[in-house]
């Protein structure tokens, strides 16, 4: 005798039924999976940059809260700098063209010569590296206030003369600040690859959201 209709229908939505939960529990896993890798891979919190208020190249003046919501780098030059700031700025603008499609993403220069580093100075300066106006920005002011931002918000050190010139001791490093205005990662200015290793952690906080 065969197997009867009813048996075999019951068997087949049991079978279906299970596969059904196979299936779901498999996507379940993989996401949860997915999740933990990608919180896992997470850059960490390094810091925090405090509120400031400094001049842009502009002219007008700038503080943190037109930075948030955005992710962005800093790095630290002074204009007549005849060590590594051209090398440093030239990375600057080499991030410039990766970053065009990404309206959140800003590169910010913070003059560690505030005093000779005027907004008219740091205009001519920017220029020579074609700095978009909108994107890449020239922070200057007070001195007491650029060199608080730099120690107390990025723990960066600034500060005195190399002997015998008038070359400013400064950090070399680049940092990523996040749409919180929370330091996540820092890099050699120096590094040739620096781009490469820079852009894909940049990506990665632009998805992350506020």
């Amino acid at each position: 005798m065969g197997v009867p209709r009813q048996v075999r229908v019951f068997w087949l939505v049991l079978a279906g039924a299970t596969l059904l939960m196979l299936t779901v529990g498999t996507f379940l896993f993989l996401r949860e999976l997915k999740a933990i890798r990608a919180q896992s891979q997470r850059l960490p919190v390094l810091g925090e940059v405090p509120d400031f208020l400094l001049v842009e190249r502009s002219g007008r003046q700038m503080g943190l809260s037109e930075l948030l919501g955005r992710v962005w780098v800093a790095d630290f030059i002074f204009t007549h700098c005849a060590g590594p700031c051209p090398l440093l700025s030239a990375t600057m603008q080499a991030l410039q063209a990766p970053l065009r499609k990404y309206p959140d993403a800003r590169l910010v220069s913070f003059s560690v010569d505030p005093e000779r580093d005027t907004p008219e100075v740091l205009s001519g300066y920017a220029d020579r590296y074609l700095a978009d106006a909108d994107r890449w920005l020239f922070l200057t002011g007070e001195k007491p206030g650029v060199y608080s931002v730099i120690r107390n918000g990025f723990q960066l050190g600034v500060g005195g003369v190399e002997e015998g010139t008038d070359q400013i001791m400064h950090s070399l490093r680049f940092a990523l600040v996040d749409r919180r205005g929370r330091v996540r990662a820092y890099y050699d200015g120096t590094d040739p690859g620096l781009v490469k290793k820079l852009l894909p952690d940049m990506r990665a906080l632009l998805k992350e959201g506020n």
